[in-house]
């Protein structure tokens, strides 16, 4: 592959993170509950930083610093949903219920029109 394309395919996969990343900080903020909220911290987790670090680890070559990239990817891909599940259980433990798509609607139902 020419130094072109390389640098292309690079780009597309540190652009399309780093939209992923943003579009899960956009989530994190907006989400009613701790669960969903944890959702789109795991979008943030494995997709927008898999896709920033697969397009470093293109961007390094064959090399040690790409072998490196790869260990720090697959440390995000085995703990990052670990976290979320012991958070989600935590939360489950602690009377944290979660929010369901019936309970917004009776809650925007319940706040009258133009809520």
């Amino acid at each position: 592959m020419t130094e072109v394309g390389i640098d292309l395919v690079s780009w597309l996969l540190l652009a399309s993170g780093g939209a992923f990343l943003v579009i899960g900080a956009i989530g994190l903020v907006r989400m009613p509950d701790v669960f969903t909220r944890m959702h789109a911290a795991s979008v943030i987790d494995t997709l927008g930083t898999g896709l920033v670090l697969a397009g470093l680890m293109v961007q390094a070559g064959f090399s040690l610093v790409m072998l490196k990239l790869f260990f720090l990817l697959a440390l995000f891909f085995v703990t990052g949903p670990v976290v979320s599940h012991a958070l989600a259980q935590a939360a489950l433990h602690a009377g944290v219920a979660p929010l369901l798509h019936a309970d917004r609607r009776n809650r925007l139902n319940d706040a009258g029109p133009g809520a």
